[in-house]
Order: structure tokens, then C-alpha cells, then sequence
């Protein structure tokens, strides 16, 4: 088997410069919270594939089902002769997803492929142009997605134009918000919405309850639920990205069920499908039957396969309550991130739930941030296995993403080096 630099060698021959990875080495197997490269060395993750291996890598009913359809049929086009289990996934997140109202769904192969459905879905059914999102967002690299995402560097740089009729408002950033509740950070981005843009002119309100890339900006309570509140007087469309949320990661099923907020619309993938590549848009019936027969689908979009492992997923996660599991992740994890930051005056901020969690680090005795220190700890701990990611929009957040499986062996070693990395 070729060595991690010997793959390093022909990457440089053979793939674009502008695919990045976080580490050097190259993944030969994982299991539920460790990934071991081609040079034998185990890494503890506590990245999951960015929130994707929830419920581990090669999960034992995900393999059963994948094997089992692949031995069947690999694909046939949903659009073309249909399957059982692309209804059967429809059947599920329809069920799952918040709101006790009549709903439909439609399957999609990324995040980014979702959030530019619930767009068309939402500009349809209203007949209005704008779409509002918030400072700090993301929602995809795709040139609407990009549109949508607020972070230049390194989605946006020198990738445009992009699509128009996009619109973008504060976001409730307790750190950074002087003291703002959730109600007033809403009333300042409601304020905006009807000056600059006009709510009659709005298609979509979209936001994510808890901000991933964006660094994990968790909003004051009252935020979320006034927005939804003013876009149900205004007849716009409240349009929730949980790609990274969903799915158990933050304690519930979805995190806007935090605060009860029931979405019109709801983006889904990531850990939908233990680690296949399905997406959905989940949302109420008739503004997702709004759309022409034709109008919404793709080729690969809820591919047998990827719907065979969505199905064996969320059994999973019923069958062993990893909603649970990423509270009890918050438990371990929330206080010795507390901890370290009782010594380190470099985080301003302990924050996230369950199992989406972060610091976010600053000059001491400021909110400046620090990206240079963000880095050099995430470095130190990819150096002494363990496997962390960075974000935020001044690139000086750490962020940890664990598998809902992870053993308690593993998160507390995982824990133990990180508290090293800091010092």
C-alpha cells in the first residue's frame, strides 16, 4: 500500500490545486470515532466528515443496506422508473422534520443542490424575486449558493458574478451583538428587510438555527422564533438549513425544534445518509406541489442506493437515540472546554449544542480575533492525532463535529489532547 507522501506526490500530479484537505494523511479505514490513515496511524475524529459519519463510518446497517442494494439494482433514475425506498426516505423526513402540517419532499445528491430547490420551491410558489440571509451564513459553493454565503475567502474569491435578488442582514451574534436579545437582534433584521428590500418583494427567509462554517454562532434566544413569527404575517417563506444541524446532531432530531420554530421549508444532507451523498427539501404540501411536474429532480437525486442508507441511518439513530448521545457528547465536552477557558484568555466564548461544539479565540482582553492561534491549536492537535476543524468568518473558531458513536474512551482521549494543544 502506497505511504500517505507517495499519495501526496501523485495528488500534486493529478488533482486541482483548489481541492484542499485538512491534514497530509490519506484515510485507509474508520470506524465509529477513529480514522487510521495508510501508514497505520489512528486519528480520534472529531470532525465526522464535517458532521456527515453521525452515526460512524461503515456503520453495521448502513453496510447491510448498501450491500443489499447494490446487489439489486444501482440506479435507474427516480425520474425514469421509480423505487420503493426514495418514497420510503420521503415518508421518513416528512415525519421527522418539525410541524404537524401535510408535507412532501424531494431528493437532491448535496446541501447546496437542496438550499437551490428550497430557492426555486419558495420563488415559485410566492411569485416573488428576493431571498434575505443573514451575515455569516453559508449554504453552498454552487453560483446561488454562493450568492447566499457570506464568506469570501475561499467560496466566493473571484468566482462571480452571482445570481441576483439576494439580500442580506445582521445576524443575532451574542459575542459580537453589544447585549442584543434575541428580540431586538430580530427587529434590527426585520427593519432592514422592510426598508431595503420590502417584505411584499421577499420570497424566503433562509437562515441556519445554529451557523456551521460561519462558526458556530448559536442566536439569542427569541431570535429565531420572531423571525419565523414575521414571516408568517408577511407571507414569506421561512425557509430552515439544517445540513448541518439535522439529523441528532445538536441534541434534537433538528435544532430549530430547540425553540419549537416549525419551518415552511426545511434543506437536509450531511448526515442523512451515513456518509452517502443524498440531500433533501422537506416542506409543507402545498407550497412543494406549487412546483410543475418536471420542474424539480436530477439524474442522481435520491440514488437507490444513498436512499437505501438514509433508511438504515435514521434506524440507527431511533434504534440507539443518538439525539441523546450528542446531549451526553455536550456533558463531557462543554466542561473542559470551560475549563481550558477558565486558564486561556484567548477564548472569549464557549458555545454550540449536543454535539456541535466551539470556542472561538480572540486577543486577550478583546474581541479582535485570532486566526494565527486558532490555527497553531488545530496544527497541534492534527500533530498529536487528533482530528479538529477551524471556521468562522475570521477564520478563528475550532469547532467539533464528533461522531454520535464515539466512545467515551475516545472523546475524553480526544479531550485530553486537545487540552494539551492549548498549552
Amino acid at each position: 500500500m502506497p505511504s500517505s507522501e507517495e499519495l501526496h506526490k501523485r495528488r500534486g500530479d493529478a488533482v486541482a490545486r483548489g481541492v484542499g484537505s485538512v491534514v497530509p494523511s490519506y484515510a485507509d479505514r474508520a470506524s465509529g470515532g477513529t480514522i487510521t490513515d495508510v501508514d497505520g496511524r489512528e486519528w480520534i475524529d472529531f470532525a465526522a466528515g464535517i458532521a456527515v459519519t453521525s452515526v460512524g463510518n461503515s456503520a453495521p446497517r448502513v453496510v447491510e443496506a448498501v450491500r443489499a442494494q447494490v446487489e439489486r439494482f444501482t440506479h435507474t433514475c427516480f425520474m425514469v422508473a421509480p423505487y420503493e425506498s426514495y418514497v420510503a426516505v420521503c415518508e421518513q423526513l416528512n415525519a421527522l422534520t418539525p410541524g404537524g402540517f401535510a408535507k412532501r419532499s424531494a431528493l437532491f445528491n448535496s446541501g447546496a443542490e437542496a438550499v437551490e430547490n428550497a430557492v426555486k420551491v419558495a420563488r415559485h410558489a410566492t411569485g416573488r424575486p428576493a431571498v434575505v440571509v443573514f451575515d455569516h451564513a453559508y449554504h453552498g459553493r454552487t453560483n446561488l449558493t454562493m450568492a447566499l454565503t457570506a464568506k469570501n475567502m475561499p467560496y466566493k474569491h473571484r468566482f462571480g458574478p452571482f445570481a441576483g435578488e439576494i439580500y442580506r442582514v445582521p445576524m443575532s451574534y451574542p459575542l459580537r451583538d453589544g447585549g442584543l436579545s434575541g428580540a431586538e437582534a430580530a427587529a434590527r433584521a426585520v427593519e432592514m428587510i422592510e426598508k431595503q428590500v420590502g417584505a411584499e418583494n421577499v420570497a424566503a427567509l433562509l437562515i441556519e438555527p445554529i451557523q456551521g462554517e460561519g462558526g458556530f454562532v448559536v442566536p439569542a434566544p427569541g431570535f429565531l422564533p420572531a423571525l419565523r413569527a414575521w414571516a408568517t404575517a408577511a407571507g414569506v417563506v421561512f425557509v430552515v438549513d439544517e445540513i448541518q444541524t439535522g439529523f441528532c446532531r445538536t441534541g434534537d432530531w433538528f435544532a430549530c425544534q430547540h425553540e419549537g420554530v416549525e419551518p415552511d421549508l426545511v434543506t437536509l444532507a450531511k448526515g442523512i445518509a451515513g456518509g452517502l451523498p443524498l440531500a433533501a427539501v422537506t416542506g409543507r404540501a402545498e407550497l412543494m406541489d406549487a412546483v410543475h411536474v418536471g420542474g424539480l429532480g436530477g439524474t442522481y437525486g435520491g440514488n437507490p442506493i444513498a436512499c437505501a442508507a438514509a433508511l438504515a441511518t435514521i434506524e440507527t439513530m431511533h434504534e440507539l437515540d443518538l439525539a441523546g448521545a450528542a446531549r451526553r457528547i455536550e456533558s463531557v465536552l462543554v466542561p473542559r472546554l470551560r475549563a481550558i477557558a477558565e486558564r486561556d484568555p484567548r477564548v472569549a466564548e464557549v458555545r454550540g449544542r449536543g454535539a456541535m461544539l466551539a470556542v472561538e479565540l480572540v486577543l486577550p482582553g478583546t474581541l479582535t480575533p485570532d486566526p494565527v492561534a486558532t490555527a497553531a491549536i488545530s496544527a497541534a492537535c492534527h500533530a498529536a492525532g487528533l482530528l479538529t476543524l477551524t471556521c468562522g468568518t475570521y477564520g478563528n473558531v475550532l469547532r467539533f463535529l464528533p461522531p454520535l458513536v464515539i466512545s467515551d474512551g475516545h472523546l475524553g482521549r480526544g479531550a485530553d489532547l486537545l487540552d494539551a494543544a492549548f498549552g
